[in-house]
């Protein structure tokens, strides 16, 4: 009689697994308990990126507090896998010796949410992130820590922004917006105050400064402001403002109509460099359908209604998009008032890109225009060219840029928009275009070439549904073959 064979494979199966439990038990309770982390993710969402550390390295030397506004401590977040790239960020930042990260409730400490903001202009929401060094503060809003493709891929962008937040404290100012004065310009601390008041809300500074005075364009300047001058610069402010730009500097000129004696020779020599120049004139509207009510709620040919031009495929820069989405939302009303118009030069450098953004509107049944334009300030040569104007295509804004010196412009022929005792509802979408416009020039949230993490997904592309389907059941098939073939090998040596 053959003897059995003993097998023993079952048995060692059992040693084996009981091992392994064994050893991944404690281990996995070791890791727990020390809060250690192994980021598998492709794109690191729960650890800093070398960019980041370097920076943090740099700036080692310098006190930062990270303040986090949100009703619940952070280790809770460890729970809430949507939270988890944020809490590991913020957690890794509080680990170094110079950060001192706080969180608290603003609802419930209304006071210390208020010493971050004592003027009131940031604003103080639940989930909103300050950063400070020294008297530097630099906000980031709740809303931008994470965000949703149009593809609907949702993205953690919180480390981008808190990387870039630090770099700009540190370096002991935020961007700031200049307004020169000098020319007859209102101020920023009256007719202007409350438009200054929208941008530091954007995490700018704003200041006043009378280059011609000062001698120079300070090196913090993001963007300087030309705001309704009535005079013209002088040879050596033209000379340090087109320096600017040739370095790349970006310039807001909201060349407001007024009754001047002669041109702007040398503000006209600086919008030439962008190959743009603003017609001597007034413009209103004839067609009462396309007049708005002014700051007297009264039907008036100074206020009237305009479109945003739309961009295309021709441009790469786009500064209208999201303005024409919010006046079909019904958010705001395309209006301008009390404004000139402006134009381009036919310029063929090759590298400045000029596109117009406000344009008047066409009548709905005739298709001809009813603006009225009327010569005011300038020259003889200028008044004949004004009068020539009136019932034809007219833009009251533009923005260039050279792709070369990396030099911005917006040009915008009002100054109603800014201005405290003229700025009225029947005007908000030219409003929010000004304001949105100043990210254009110069964007407050510095791109630090971290960019937004998200999950990676693997897929697969089908030229049609007999290719998708070939391969599903060539997926389908082979697994089941494969295991029928391991059923059979096992059952000769469970027989053998």
């Amino acid at each position: 009689m053959q003897k059995k064979k003993f097998n023993l494979s079952g048995i060692l199966a059992f040693v084996i697994a009981i091992l392994i439990l064994l050893i991944a038990v404690p281990i996995n309770l070791i890791f727990t308990y020390s809060d250690k982390v192994f980021d598998m993710t492709p794109a690191g969402k729960y650890t800093l990126n070398e960019k980041t550390v370097q920076l943090l390295d740099e700036v080692s030397d310098k006190q930062i507090e990270i303040y986090y506004l949100y009703n619940y401590s952070l280790s809770e977040f460890q729970n809430a896998p949507e939270f988890l790239p944020l809490y590991h960020t913020l957690d890794e930042l509080g680990k170094r010796d110079n950060i001192q990260l706080i969180t608290f409730n603003p609802n419930e400490e209304a006071d210390r949410a208020s010493a971050l903001d004592p003027s009131g202009i940031l604003g103080i929401n639940e989930g909103d992130i300050f950063v400070k060094c020294g008297d530097t503060i630099k906000k980031i809003d709740y809303h931008k820590l994470f965000q949703t493709t149009s593809e609907g891929i949702f993205e953690y962008a919180g480390e981008e922004l808190i990387a870039g937040a630090i770099k700009v404290c540190t370096s002991g100012s935020l961007p700031t917006v200049y307004f020169l004065t000098g020319h007859g310009e209102k101020s920023i601390n009256d007719s202007y105050e409350t438009y200054a008041l929208q941008l530091k809300a954007n995490n700018y500074d704003v200041q006043e400064i009378n280059l011609d005075e000062e001698g120079a364009v300070p090196d913090n300047a993001a963007i300087i402001y030309l705001a309704g001058p009535t005079k013209d610069l002088t040879d050596n402010e033209y000379k340090l403002l087109s320096d600017y730009a040739d370095h790349g500097g970006s310039l807001a000129v909201f060349a407001a109509p007024c009754d001047t004696k002669g041109r702007f020779s040398n503000i006209d020599r600086l919008l030439e460099k962008f190959e743009l120049g603003i017609d001597y004139n007034y413009v209103t509207e004839s067609n009462s359908v396309n007049q708005l009510q002014d700051r007297e709620a009264k039907q008036s040919d100074n206020y009237f209604r305009v479109q945003y031009t739309q961009k295309t495929d021709d441009f790469t820069e786009d500064l209208t998009t999201d303005i024409n989405y919010l006046i079909d939302q019904g958010d705001y009303i395309a209006g301008i008032s009390n404004t000139r118009s402006v134009y381009e030069y036919s310029g063929d450098s090759g590298y400045i890109e000029k596109s117009p953004i406000i344009q008047n509107i066409a009548d709905a049944t005739t298709a001809s225009y009813t603006t009225v334009s009327t010569a005011m300030g300038g020259d003889s040569d200028s008044k004949k060219q004004a009068e020539e104007l009136s019932n034809t295509p007219l833009y009251f804004g533009y923005y260039s840029y050279n792709k070369q010196t990396l030099g911005k412009i917006i040009l915008i022929g009002t100054t109603d928009i800014m201005d405290i005792d003229k700025v009225y509802p029947t005007i908000s979408g030219t409003q929010y275009l000004t304001i949105f416009s100043n990210t254009w020039l110069y964007d407050t949230d510095i791109d630090m070439g971290i960019g937004n993490k998200s999950n990676s997904y693997d897929t697969m592309h089908f030229a049609d549904a007999p290719e998708a389907e070939s391969v599903l059941r060539i997926f389908t098939i082979v697994p089941v073959v494969i295991a029928l073939i391991g059923v059979a090998v096992w059952l000769k040596r469970r027989y053998a």
